[in-house]
């Protein structure tokens, strides 16, 4: 052990782990030269001191992004089953949107659903349905205010729902009406009252036709598709939380592509590596190649006061410290006259500032001063 001891508080934990890992069984001499050589490769690939990392970063993101197309990917066969990518998705990101324009899930089933037992069951439980999924036909007579209501039989079985519960779900929504079953398919909802007015009826028929029956809420489409060797159920729409109640899902690799929803249940630190994660396969998908150091940088920045911000000027920017950082992003002339207001401070002590001002900036060989005694 006394090989590793030197390297420890030099090495990080997880590396040195790794390499205890690999190197069991190996003679002292081997060990003590994998170590040496995994140090040396360590210290050659550290930062600089005074190396402008954000400066670097933002070029090596922003060179390759304008390379990138502006597309949705479609999946062939389902209709309103797309998905962002390209540079639209990277700017929906890293912008930090709270709502993103196609949130989806990838959900990874436990045995025997990944070898595709009972998938396509498994995966109608999971859609949303609404009333208007499952009805083939509603029709209004105005004369005895009522709205009839036909479901589609096949429907029903296939999403393994009855009329009892089609009554059940409608009670809430709808207040001071009468429904009740007329047929096995056939439901009848009446509007309470002597003088029926005709928009109540219209009213109550356009309020039913969204009304939730069944399902996970916001999954809109599944689709079942097989990756590698293992079944997984892709979906449009995106509802982690219920999806992880579920007993046939494997919650450790189920993943959603809103960062937002990734933050709220398990917390910042999944949040960041969703955010690395995201731009990564987007920049991969494309045929860009950008060291994920870059990535990682931009994802600290986004969280590191706990909760994500994005790269606007109401996310990072504003948090900035210095006055001419932020007025040098947008809206110059309203950060002026506020800091002017409050009389701020500008210490001068990053890079835009300095440029503004032509004067050296403090990273890389304007970051040391030189003190020379004068005789």
């Amino acid at each position: 052990m006394s090989i590793y001891k030197k390297y420890e508080g030099k090495l990080p934990e997880s590396l040195l782990e790794e390499v205890k890992e690999k190197t069991k069984g190996m003679s002292d001499s081997r060990k003590k030269k994998v170590i040496e050589e995994v140090y040396r490769e360590y210290m050659h690939a550290k930062v600089d001191a005074g190396e402008s990392v954000g400066l670097v970063a933002a070029e090596s993101i922003g060179e390759p992004g304008t390379q990138m197309t502006l597309n949705t990917f479609h999946f062939a066969g389902v209709s309103e089953m797309n998905i962002t990518v390209g540079l639209p998705r990277v700017i929906e990101i890293l912008d930090g949107r709270k709502t993103i324009k196609t949130p989806m899930m990838e959900i990874y089933l436990k045995s025997p659903y990944n070898k595709g037992k009972g998938i396509r069951e498994l995966a109608l439980s999971i859609k949303e349905t609404t009333l208007k999924n499952i009805a083939s036909e509603l029709s209004t007579s105005i004369a005895e205010g009522k709205v009839d209501i036909i479901l589609d039989k096949q429907k029903m079985k296939d999403t393994g729902i009855t009329a009892g519960l089609v009554i059940a779900s409608l009670k809430k929504p709808l207040k001071g009406v009468n429904i009740k079953k007329i047929e096995e398919n056939i439901i009848s909802i009446k509007v309470k009252g002597k003088e029926e007015k005709i928009n109540e009826v219209y009213k109550v028929k356009e309020k039913i036709k969204g009304a939730y029956i069944k399902g996970v809420k916001g999954i809109t489409q599944v689709l079942p598709v097989k990756r590698g060797d293992e079944f997984i159920i892709i979906t449009a729409g995106s509802n982690l939380k219920e999806i992880f109640k579920m007993k046939e899902v494997d919650t450790t690799r189920t993943m959603t592509n809103d960062i937002y929803e990734i933050a709220n249940i398990l917390g910042i630190e999944a949040a960041r590596q969703a955010v690395i994660n995201e731009v990564y396969k987007v920049i991969e998908a494309q045929g860009l190649n950008v060291d994920i150091r870059h990535i990682m940088l931009v994802a600290d920045a986004m969280c590191a006061g706990g909760e994500i911000r994005g790269i606007t000027r109401y996310g990072i920017v504003s948090e900035k410290a210095s006055v001419l950082a932020r007025a040098s992003f947008e809206t110059p002339i309203r950060h002026i006259i506020n800091a002017a207001l409050v009389g701020e401070v500008d210490k001068l002590d990053s890079v835009v500032e300095n440029v503004m001002l032509n004067q050296p900036v403090p990273v890389g060989t304007g970051l040391p001063g030189l003190i020379t005694k004068v005789k």
